[in-house]
């Protein structure tokens, strides 16, 4: 009977034999029946003659030649089967064949023979979760995101010893993670050695990490990890936040205590950088024809709309929003000076409690093929951008972590409580959302993350609820730094009106009824399709502007920043690009190349229910976006210099340059202020230091 050895220790034993016949290129493997005759390989070797020579001129900057799996397979199926069941013994074979058909002027040439493609059927391709202990010492394919690496170190590749007793060297071939030592030394017996490393053979490693696509990833479970390890030439040629495809040999590594559980690792063969695609879903013709069969309906985009929280009551806005959010703007857009043009579209919900907010962001996330969902209290600046941590490999040196906005990156990032944020925490938000970028120096290391990714966040009001008394955009708990980068902001509000609250509850009321019931609530899209959907278009469609569609947009925006009459700014710049950005996003949805009238006029109408919202200034009577992005509208602005003007008038006419409070409340409110409106001015101009108090009850202007 055939004796089986587990590839694990055929690894660990050819290791040992090689330092018995002192030769680093023997290695000694079991026999097997059915073991292809490696001239085979010889014969595949001479169909790439060209990618042989160009080895060979450009040796050691290149030291791997790649090869497809499935041309191996097609050439030999044994073969190919052979590298997928016993990676070890093949490959290292493999190397050798491929050293000696190559012309290195060289001492102690390393060459390595690559493959890619293997076929995306279940044992060769396989998710993270997958990995158990079948696959094992087995020849396999991964998908993942990186989101950790570390530095790159020396690893001892050949071993030199030197017996202490009578100076016999012996090499040692390393191939684990642990020192292994010559048994005896074979001249006198003992076994008494020293290491020299000085003429000891070592190769470059880098330890990565890489977790599933977010795409894969179903409700609520965690993306699963695992380590990778690089050696040579395939180390730094990732960054955190990419997405790559490997293929290796998956691996075991003990653990440091006693312990018959043991820690599972992949070592590279190839590593392949893919493009990040939030549309990374597996789409059939089926699938292509009923997509393009759902582009041609008329309503097309009301029932996508539908399709979104379909159990949530009216909102009807804020889903066609999501809508446009979920399709994005046009990717890859870039300037003659190289600058890239943000494509995606941000959005903030601010709303009372119990308005469903929540529920929203759930729903995207489902619904969404790429998107990770975090909540205020639960997360740090460092958790959505990077994070530095120690790393054991690198024996206690620094590496960094990719966060939230990197991983999600051509996705959505759902961020719930987002008032509850720390301040610091949101600011490293700042960036992410407008260059798209994640700039890190932590810990002496400076790096730059891509960071492609929509931000879908809800929050609650200052003071918990709106006070129907105040301007809504007063109530917003944000910083005006980083509200004016959504491109939409929407005011939730719980307002009692006895025909909505019916509306409500008879919604809601269907989904604790009969199935008939549930039936009018369910989306009017499969959610599969419209993923799919979605997909589609972010990949395949990119529309441009037409003419026409163009000189909408700029007609509005002249007309929006005219409306002022130079007093207050109706707009700014983003308001434009924000319209650009949805007119896009309306063409992707009905899957059209160009951006058309229609496109621009839903942009334009979201855009003037947002405006009328929350920039309406009741004092003026006109759309001031500076009280969405500054801390004061024009007419709080234009009040507290009243205040400051009577504050200087006062002091320049008393003998001793101070004004009284009660002087300045009185003068202010004959010229049409609020008592309640200039003490909180006067508050806010001492706190500014442009005021003093030298004693109680009377105020000095600050010496300039």
């Amino acid at each position: 009977m055939e004796k089986y050895y587990p590839p694990a220790l055929l690894y660990y034993f050819s290791g040992t034999l090689r330092w018995f016949f002192n030769d680093a290129s023997v290695i000694i493997s079991p026999l097997r029946e059915g073991w292809s005759d490696l001239k085979d390989f010889n014969d595949f070797l001479s169909q790439h003659g060209e990618q042989l020579q160009k080895l060979s001129q450009n040796y050691p900057k290149q030291k791997s030649i790649l090869f497809d799996w499935q041309e191996l397979f097609s050439f030999d199926k044994d073969l190919a089967e052979q590298l997928r069941q016993y990676p070890d013994e093949t490959l290292e074979l493999f190397n050798k064949k491929l050293l000696e058909s190559l012309e290195l002027n060289a001492e102690n040439p390393r060459v390595y023979s690559r493959f890619t493609n293997m076929p995306s059927e279940p044992g060769y391709t396989i998710r993270v979760r997958e990995i158990a202990s079948e696959y094992i010492g087995k020849f396999v394919s991964v998908d993942g995101l990186v989101n950790k690496i570390s530095e790159v170190l020396p690893k001892l590749k050949n071993g030199l010893f030197q017996c202490a007793k009578c100076g016999e060297h012996a090499w040692v071939y390393q191939p684990k993670r642990m020192l292994m030592e010559p048994g005896r030394c074979r001249s006198c017996g003992k076994a008494e050695f020293r290491f020299i490393p000085d003429e000891s053979e070592w190769v470059n490693i880098q330890r990565l990490e890489i977790q599933e696509p977010l795409e894969a990833v179903r409700g609520g479970d965690q993306a699963r990890r695992i380590e990778l390890w690089l050696e040579d030439d395939l180390v730094d040629q990732v960054t955190a936040g990419d997405r790559i495809n490997i293929t290796g040999t998956v691996r075991l590594m003990p653990p440091k205590t006693k312990s018959s559980v043991y820690f599972r690792f992949i070592e590279a063969n190839h590593l392949k950088r893919l493009e990040q695609n939030f549309e990374d879903i597996e789409i059939t013709k089926q699938d292509e024809e009923d997509i393009i069969e759902l582009s041609k309906d008329p309503q097309v985009y009301e029932k996508i709309i539908g399709s979104i929280a379909p159990s949530i009551y009216g909102f009807n806005e804020v889903k066609e929003a999501i809508a446009l959010q979920l399709f994005g703007g046009r990717a890859n857009k870039k300037l003659p000076d190289g600058t890239v043009v943000r494509p995606d579209i941000h959005l903030l919900l601010i709303g009372d409690p119990g308005v469903a907010k929540s529920r929203v962001l759930q729903y995207v996330t489902n619904i969404a093929p790429k998107c990770i969902y975090v909540t205020g209290k639960g997360t740090t600046g460092a958790g959505l951008t990077a994070a530095a941590e120690r790393d054991e490999l690198s024996e206690g040196g620094w590496t960094l972590k990719a966060g939230a906005l990197v991983l999600a990156g051509g996705g959505i990032a759902a961020i719930d409580e987002f008032d509850k944020m720390s301040p610091e925490d949101r600011g490293s938000m700042h960036e992410a959302m407008e260059q798209q970028t994640v700039s890190v120096a932590k810990a002496g290391i400076i790096a730059k993350f891509k960071a492609n990714t929509s931000v879908l966040a809800a929050s609650n009001p200052k003071f918990s609820r709106f006070d129907g008394y105040k301007p809504l955009a007063e109530q917003f708990d944000i910083p005006p730094t980083i509200i004016s980068r959504f491109d939409l902001i929407f005011p939730i509000r719980d307002i009692m009106d006895k025909e909505r609250d019916r509306g409500i509850a008879e919604h809601m009321l269907k989904m604790h009824k009969s199935e008939k019931e549930l039936e009018e609530i369910k989306p009017q899209i499969d959610p599969d399709l419209l993923r799919k959907y979605i997909a589609y278009a972010r990949y395949n469609i990119f529309p441009k502007l037409t003419d026409e569609a163009a000189m909408k947009i700029q007609e509005y925006y002249v007309e929006l920043r005219g409306r002022s009459q130079g007093q207050t700014a109706a707009a700014t710049p983003r308001q434009l690009e924000a319209i650009v950005r949805l007119s896009e996003a309306s063409a992707k949805i009905r899957l059209k190349k160009e951006v058309g009238f229609e496109d621009v006029m839903r942009a334009i109408k979201l855009t003037e229910f947002v405006l009328r919202e929350i920039a309406y200034d009741e004092a003026t009577g006109e759309f001031d976006i500076d009280r969405m992005v500054t801390d004061h509208p024009k007419s709080t602005r234009d009040r507290i210099r009243a205040v400051e003007e009577l504050i200087r008038n006062l002091c320049d006419e008393s003998s001793d340059s101070m004004a009284s409070a009660s002087d300045i409340k009185h003068m202010a409110e004959e010229k049409g202020l609020e008592k309640y409106d200039v003490e909180k001015i006067i508050q806010e101009l001492r706190n500014k230091g442009v005021i003093y108090s030298p004693k109680s009850g009377y105020f000095m202007l600050t010496e300039e």
